[in-house]
């Protein structure tokens, strides 16, 4: 006698196609709720300076920049440019506008040498307009 009935069991399956679905309804989900930072890809740590000019102040036209960074590499741009060819690259801009408006933006770390290079250069393509970039000074005075 036979009491006890065994059924045959199934193996589960899994419904990939519902899975898929709430897979990317997360992904839709993670990627709207993502705030994405801007981060600036050359950080220069300027020196301070209490002659700081006011973040509001402007001039008529922008100045061409030369960025150089701690370990003396200069940058135009945001782009790396060799020493050699800023001589050039001044040059260029001399004869586009010869009143051109030259700022240094030197790092605190940066090498002294190569700033005074710059401004060897400047002085010999006869720019009458060099200035450095600083940051506000902190006032000590103040509790």
């Amino acid at each position: 006698m036979r009491f006890h009935v065994r059924k045959r069991s199934n193996t589960p399956t899994v419904i990939i196609v519902a899975l898929v679905d709430v897979l990317v309804v997360l992904l839709i989900f993670l990627m709207v709720t993502t705030s994405f930072k801007q981060q600036p890809t050359l950080r220069l740590a300027l020196p301070e300076s209490s002659q700081t000019r006011k973040s509001g102040a402007s001039t008529n036209e922008p100045p061409f920049v030369v960025n150089i960074t701690s370990n003396a590499v200069i940058f135009l741009d945001k782009t790396p440019i060799p020493f050699d060819t800023l001589r050039a690259r001044l040059q260029a801009e001399v004869a586009k506008n010869p009143q051109v408006k030259l700022a240094i933006n030197a790092d605190r770390y940066a090498p002294f040498y190569r700033i005074v290079n710059v401004m060897d250069i400047a002085r010999d393509l006869k720019i009458k307009s060099v200035s450095a970039a600083t940051t506000a000074a902190k006032d000590t005075a103040k509790p």
